[in-house]
C-alpha cells in the first residue's frame, strides 16, 4: 500500500468514526424514548427534534413513591452546534430555554426566537425543556384536569422540582453528547425568567449564566407595593389617550349602577356578549381588568393592543355615548386582534393550565389597585390573603405558603445578597410591562446586570428579530449577546487559559460600561 493510499484510508476511517460518534450520540440521546421531527408536532420548526426523558417524580425524598418516573418532553436543535474553542465541538455552548406555565404544543418559535437568531454566532446547541405538568410532561395519564385531581401527585408540582428536572435533563444531554465541558446559558421569560435566575443561583455548577427576561422575582412577600402593577397599566393607557383613560376610570361605577337596576345584569350580559349570563358585576369587572393588564404587558408589540383598545373607545363615529358601550367596543376591538374566533366573552370555558395550583401553593403574588386617586381602576381593598387562602383550600384542600419563595430563593435585600454571592445574571425588563415593577431594574454588580428599556414590553427581547424593530430593541438584544460572549470567554479562560487570548477583565469592564450607559435610555 502506498503512502497516499494509507493517508486516504486513514482519513476515511477518521471520517467514519466522526460520523459514527455523531450518530451514536443521537441514538443514545433518543434511546430513553423517542426522537422525531417536530415541524408538525409543535411550532418550533423542522430543525428541532423531540425527545422524552425518564424523569424522577420526587427529587428530594427517598420514599418508595419518590422513585416513580414520568416522560418529560424536551427539544433539541443541533443545526449550528460545534466548532467550539480550539476547534473542539465538545465545548461549544448550550443554550437552554426553560418552559414555564405553558404547553410546548402552543409554543411558536418566533416568540422565543432569540436563541435561534444567535445559535450560529455562538455555535450553540439549543435545548427547550417543557415544565413538569404542562403539555406532555405529565406524571399521570389523562387531561391536566385529571392530573390535578390526583392529590398524591399534585404536591410534586412546584418550582424546586422543576429546577431539579432541568438540572437532570441538562446533565443527561451533556453526558450523552460527550459535552461535559460545554458551558450552559439558561434563558427564560416571565415565570421562566424567574426559574432561569433561580437556577443560576441554585445550580451554579451547571449554568454558567442566566438571561431572565421580564422576571418579576420581587413580586413576593410584600417586597413591592401591591398597586405597582395597576399603576403601570394606568400610565400606559393614559399616555395612549387621556380621554380613553377617563372613560375607563368612570366606567366601573356605571357598571355597578346598571347592575343595580331591574334586568341590569341581563343588559350587561348582552352588551358584553358574555358566554352565559353574568352572576355579579364583579365577574365582568375582573375580566375587563385582566384584559387591560394583558394589553399593557404587550404595549410595544406590533399589534399595539393598548392603542387598539383606546382607538375603539375614543371612536367619534360611535353613536352611543354610554361609557359601557365604549368599553365594550374597546374590548371587542382587542379580542378581534388576539382571539378572533371567540364568539363570546367574560365567562367562556377556560382550559385548565395548572397555574391556579401554583399560585395556590407557593407562587403567591399579591396585587390590588388600592385607593390611588389617579388609577384608572376602581378603588379596592388591599389583597385579602385570608379570602384567597379560603378559596385555595376549597379548590385543592391546601393553604398557600406566602413566604416560601423568599425563604427558598431570596428576594429581600436582593442588591446586598446578590452582590455578595450572585454572578452572571442578566435581568432584562421593559418599563411598559407592568411586571417590570417587580423586576431588578438596577445593576447589582459588574456581572449581575439590569438592562432596562423605556419602551420595552413583556419578554420582547426574546422574540425573533424582525424587520422594522426599533433601534432600542436591537441595542437591547445586542447588549445581551455581548455580555453572554463575555461570560463564555471567562468560562473558556478558566477551562484552559491558552484557548483565550483576550484580557477577560477588560472585556467584562467594557460590557459593564456599555450596559451602565444604556440603563434607562434604551
Amino acid at each position: 500500500m502506498t503512502k497516499g493510499q494509507r493517508i486516504f484510508f486513514l482519513s476515511l476511517i477518521v471520517n467514519c468514526f466522526i460520523s459514527f460518534a455523531t450518530t451514536e450520540a443521537a441514538r443514545r440521546l433518543s434511546s430513553i424514548n423517542e426522537t422525531m421531527n417536530v415541524s408538525e408536532e409543535v411550532g418550533l420548526g423542522t430543525d428541532f427534534e423531540m425527545h422524552m426523558y425518564k424523569q424522577t417524580i420526587d427529587h428530594f425524598n427517598y420514599k418508595p413513591e419518590s422513585f416513580e418516573t414520568f416522560q418529560h418532553r424536551y427539544f433539541i436543535n443541533r443545526k449550528f452546534w460545534g466548532g467550539g474553542v480550539d476547534g473542539d465541538p465538545r465545548n461549544s455552548p448550550i443554550f437552554v430555554y426553560f418552559g414555564a406555565d405553558e404547553s410546548f404544543d402552543s409554543l411558536k418559535i418566533c416568540k422565543v426566537g432569540f436563541l435561534v437568531d444567535h445559535a450560529q454566532e455562538f455555535n450553540a446547541l439549543l435545548v427547550y425543556i417543557e415544565h413538569r405538568y404542562y403539555g406532555k410532561s405529565r406524571p399521570v395519564c389523562g387531561t391536566i384536569e385529571e392530573v390535578m385531581r390526583n392529590a398524591d401527585k399534585r404536591g410534586y408540582f412546584n418550582s424546586a422540582q422543576a429546577l431539579a428536572d432541568y438540572a437532570e435533563i441538562i446533565l443527561h444531554i451533556k453526558r450523552t453528547l460527550d459535552a461535559t465541558q460545554s458551558p450552559v446559558i439558561v434563558i427564560g421569560k416571565a415565570y421562566g425568567g424567574m426559574l432561569a435566575a433561580w437556577f443560576r443561583l441554585q445550580y451554579p455548577h451547571i449554568a454558567s449564566g442566566a438571561l431572565a427576561s421580564s422576571a418579576a422575582i420581587l413580586s413576593f412577600d410584600g417586597i413591592v407595593p401591591q398597586n405597582v402593577y395597576h399603576s403601570k397599566v394606568t400610565r400606559n393607557f393614559r399616555e395612549a389617550s387621556e380621554t380613553c383613560y377617563k372613560t375607563i376610570k368612570e366606567s366601573w361605577d356605571f357598571i355597578d349602577d346598571i347592575a343595580c337596576q331591574p334586568h341590569g345584569i341581563d343588559l350587561l350580559s348582552r352588551t358584553f356578549r358574555t358566554c352565559k349570563a353574568l352572576s355579579t358585576p364583579k365577574e365582568l369587572k375582573k375580566y375587563i381588568e385582566g384584559i387591560y393588564i394583558d394589553a399593557a404587558k404587550n404595549y410595544a408589540a406590533p399589534s399595539r393592543p393598548v392603542h387598539v383598545i383606546c382607538e375603539a373607545i375614543d371612536d367619534p363615529k360611535d353613536d352611543c355615548p354610554m361609557p359601557i358601550n365604549k368599553i365594550a367596543s374597546g374590548l371587542f376591538a382587542y379580542l378581534k386582534h388576539t382571539n378572533p374566533n371567540n364568539a363570546c366573552t367574560v365567562n367562556a370555558p377556560i382550559p385548565f393550565d395548572g397555574w391556579a395550583w401554583q399560585t395556590c401553593s407557593e407562587m403567591v403574588m399579591p396585587m390590588s389597585p388600592g385607593d390611588d386617586p389617579d388609577s384608572m381602576f376602581q378603588p379596592s381593598q388591599p389583597f385579602d390573603f385570608q379570602e384567597f387562602s379560603d378559596s385555595c383550600f376549597a379548590s385543592y384542600g391546601v393553604t398557600p405558603r406566602p413566604h416560601w419563595i423568599t425563604t427558598r430563593y431570596g428576594g429581600h435585600n436582593i442588591e446586598i445578597v446578590l452582590a455578595n454571592f450572585g454572578s452572571h445574571i442578566i435581568f432584562s425588563n421593559g418599563l411598559r410591562d407592568p411586571i417590570s415593577a417587580a423586576g431588578v431594574l438596577r445593576n447589582i454588580s459588574d456581572t449581575v446586570i439590569a438592562i432596562v428599556t423605556e419602551q420595552g414590553s413583556h419578554g420582547l427581547d426574546l422574540e425573533c428579530a424582525k424587520e422594522g424593530d426599533p433601534d432600542w430593541l436591537i441595542a437591547q438584544r445586542q447588549t445581551e449577546v455581548t455580555i453572554i460572549h463575555g461570560w463564555l470567554h471567562h468560562y473558556y479562560c478558566k477551562l484552559d487559559p491558552k484557548l483565550i487570548k483576550i484580557n477577560v477583565n477588560e472585556h467584562f469592564q467594557n460590557n459593564f460600561n456599555v450596559t451602565k450607559n444604556l440603563i434607562h435610555t434604551i
